[in-house]
């Protein structure tokens, strides 16, 4: 436990239960924020991680005084308070997902394959490795460019498509199919570009190893109602079927069925949100024009409910709502009616500014500056690597 002259100091884990001293540093840090709303969840927050650890000591003591704190400098009508705070919830996904998958477990391994409980068989010898996994920043949707804490294990998964040429998925072609589906992992093995690729005839095979990172997603932000990620090499898995944006050639049954077991044995395995499933056109963004959709596959018509998940396209794009992105006119028409996430976001930023009695324009450009900060932050740490 540290004491009282250590709180001006950053925390090193938020599972620390605070000390009378850090207890005033979470004061003198509330004190700090001027939004009341936020200012009572950034408290709401640390009791919560209070309450995970236990009552003790200097405990008893400082979060009734947190709490006097914060009440004594929230507005004078609760109503209002409470009214603001509803007005920044973010919406969920419409036909929500259970938690979690039933429990899915490796049945065999070999050098070659994987077999699971769900069907599940994944075919290891295009295995490859890459960097390992680094332990990746999580922001708070509260507003500070500083991470609230790290994360280690994947918390998502992306899904692409492979832009390769894509014949007729006919049984005359299936020559031509076999060729350019192994031509294909050999180019995503050298590149290590996704964790795993599901060919034409539904048959999934790992390439970049689990605990590595896979270069799939670049530039790429997404949140899941709590917390914020940036840039999803490190936090996301990548999963990519042969396919083409636009082709007329869709994904195959099979295509569809291997990606719905894959996608519950990594979520039964990381604990992955249904929310956290989402498509790369979602989370890709161009840092250079601070517009959405830098990449495009999956804009629309990603199978979600075949995949046995909500339809994420209905989540309002957080790279709008929290850091003041828009979206690119080409970027629009590739979506068509399938993805209501940009208008909504839209609306979200207008919401959160007039919580905050701030000109819309205003405020996006402070969400931007907040990005850039954190960007900033991001590339020092690469470079310091």
């Amino acid at each position: 436990m540290r004491n009282a002259t250590n709180f001006p100091g950053r925390w090193s884990r938020l599972a620390d239960f605070p000390s009378f001293g850090e207890a005033v540093r979470i004061e003198w840090r509330a004190g700090r924020i001027a939004d009341p709303v936020k200012r009572l969840r950034y408290l709401r927050r640390r009791m919560l991680q209070t309450k995970r650890r236990g009552f003790h000591g200097w405990g008893l003591i400082a979060v009734p005084l947190m709490i006097a704190v914060a009440a004594a400098r929230l507005p004078s009508g609760s109503a209002e308070t409470m009214e603001r705070e509803r007005g920044l919830a973010v919406p969920r996904a419409a036909g929500a997902a259970p938690s979690m998958p039933p429990q899915v477990w490796l049945i065999e391994k070999t050098e070659a394959e994987e077999v699971y409980s769900n069907g599940l068989r994944v075919d290891r010898t295009f295995l490859t490795a890459n960097r390992p996994r680094a332990r990746f920043p999580v922001y708070s949707l509260a507003g500070s460019p500083v991470p609230w804490r790290y994360g280690g294990a994947p918390v998502g998964i992306v899904y692409h498509t492979t832009e390769s040429l894509v014949p007729p998925f006919e049984e005359d072609q299936n020559r031509r199919l076999q060729r350019l589906g192994r031509n294909l992992l050999e180019v995503v093995r050298s590149e290590r570009a996704y964790h795993f690729v599901i060919d034409r005839f539904g048959r999934v095979y790992a390439v970049v190893a689990e605990t590595d990172a896979a270069n799939h997603a670049g530039n790429s932000i997404w949140a899941d109602g709590e917390e914020i990620y940036v840039n999803l090499n490190d936090s996301f898995l990548g999963v990519a079927l042969e396919a083409q944006t636009g082709a007329a050639e869709a994904v195959t049954p099979a295509q569809i069925q291997a990606a719905k077991v894959l996608t519950e044995a990594l979520r039964f395995r990381y604990r992955i949100p249904a929310e956290n499933c989402v498509t790369h056109a979602q989370v890709s963004v161009n840092p250079l024009n601070m517009k959405v959709g830098a990449h495009t596959d999956w804009a629309g018509d990603f199978p979600f409910a075949k995949l046995g998940l909500p339809d994420n396209y209905s989540i309002p794009l957080p790279s709008i709502y929290a850091f003041g992105f828009e979206a690119d006119p080409a970027y629009e028409r590739a979506l068509g009616m399938n993805f209501g996430g940009v208008a909504l976001a839209r609306a979200q930023i207008e919401r959160q500014a007039a919580a905050q009695n701030t000109p819309a324009a205003q405020y996006r450009a402070m969400l931007r500056h907040r990005y850039r900060d954190i960007e900033a932050e991001l590339k020092q740490n690469e470079g310091g690597n």
